[in-house]
Order: C-alpha cells, then structure tokens, then sequence
C-alpha cells in the first residue's frame, strides 16, 4: 500500500497532482523514518569501521592540564591490540590518566551485545551534526554505568564519547580526524576528567608547581589530557609483551 493512500481524500486526485504532492512531503516522510531508525543499524556499521583496526602502534605529544601539576609536554607511544590491549609511553614525568580514559577502546565499548542503545535526538559537535545514541551495559554489574555517543553519521565517526562509571566519575572524549579516519583512528583526542572523582593510582607522587602541596583540595578540579597523533603503524602486528607493565 502506498503511503499517499493514508491521506484523506488523495484517491481522488489526478495523478499529476498526487505526484506533485508526494514531493512535497517527500522530505517530512526522509526524516520521519531517519528518526524511526533503529540506533542498533547504526551503531552496527560504527562498529564495523572500527573493527577494521587489529592493532596499532602510534606515536604523538600529550599535553596535561591539570590544576597544580607541573606536567610538561611530552611524546608519547601508543600500542593497541584488539580487543582490549591498551598501553601508553610517555617519555618523562607522569601521566594522570583515570582507569579506563584513553585507553577506553571504542571497539570494546561496542563488542557483543552487551548494551541496549536508545537513539537520544541529535547535536552539534565542532560544527558537525551528529546522532546521540546512549548505550545501558546489559549487566547491572558492570563498571561503566552509561556511555553517550555523538556518532557523524555520514562518515561512521564517533565525535564524541561521554562515560559514567562506578569508580572514577564521569570523563569525557572528543576525537578530530584527518588522515586516518578511514581507520576511525583520530589525529586528536581531548580527554576531560573531574580530580574530585578520580582514584589517583597507588605510588604516585606528584610535582607541584609551587614545590608545596596546594592549600586548596586538588580533588574539586577540572582535568584535562590532549594527544596529538603524528603517526600510525597500522595492523602491522603487536607483541604481547608490549603491554608488559
């Protein structure tokens, strides 16, 4: 049955005139099924993408903001191996990175069926429109409690990544690709985090910019790491032992 037959009176009409009409709401009916869409077709073709990575090493200069800590720029060394193998090198210093933040693997995110999407409206990301999908883990146990997604529908990116967890609050991911989108692999990530949520690890002692501990309590500051990509070595092949600590 055509969808022209719903309309009131529209039998009636000559031909022309129903041709002419279904132009017209052509477009309304485009975007009544785009938002009828199911989030879980979408999210699958994300996914796809993504899965075309088995593994890299890559190399960049992270930056870390961070109220108080004197933490200079730096190269940095990534290696990746799927599904969630994940280690960074920094060449001096520290990284304050909460368990789980650039090195939270969109890919693992999104294995399996573990999760229930919700499409959520649409947005803006650096002057890109984007589809918002919510992701709910299956298991009520799980660390991550919920994950949103900005996803640029046209080129299958994920601009940007919001995630709250049991252990280390909410933190928040956005990605800007360049030469290595075909690979869903960004050329920049900034990383936001809230201190006052965040478990630093065991061990670590911090450098302070004053040479003394701040009076004011670290833990009520905003966060934030930017990597800056230059390069990467794509399904190449990752040792194991690579991510020994």
């Amino acid at each position: 049955m055509s969808i022209l037959s719903g309309i009131p009176y529209l039998a009636t009409y000559p031909s022309t005139m129903k041709k002419i009409i279904f132009l017209l709401l052509s477009p309304f009916i485009c975007q009544l099924s785009s938002f009828a869409q199911d989030p879980n077709v979408l999210i699958k073709k994300v996914k796809a993408k993504l899965d075309k990575v088995n593994d890299y090493v890559a190399e960049g200069r992270m930056k870390t903001d961070v109220a108080f800590i004197k933490a200079p720029a730096g190269k940095v060394k990534v290696f990746y191996k799927r599904p969630d193998k994940f280690k960074l090198q920094r060449n001096g210093g520290i990284s304050i990175l909460p368990k789980g933040g650039v090195s939270f693997s969109m890919s693992s995110v999104l294995s399996g069926d573990s999760y229930t999407a919700i499409s959520s409206g649409e947005s803006i990301v650096a002057g890109t429109k984007v589809k918002v999908v919510k992701l709910l883990p299956s298991d009520e146990n799980s660390e991550i409690v919920l994950t949103t997604l900005y996803i640029d529908e046209g080129n299958l990116l994920i601009r940007k990544a919001n995630t709250t967890t049991r252990e280390n609050g909410t933190f928040e991911m956005e990605m800007s690709y360049g030469k290595y989108s075909e690979y869903s692999l960004p050329d920049k990530v900034i990383f936001a985090f809230n201190t006052k949520e965040y478990k630093l690890p065991k061990g670590i002692t911090l450098e302070f910019e004053t040479g003394d501990a701040p009076k004011q309590d670290l833990k009520n500051k905003k966060g934030k790491v930017e990597i800056s990509y230059s390069s990467y070595v794509i399904n190449k092949g990752v040792s194991n032992t690579a991510f020994n600590k």
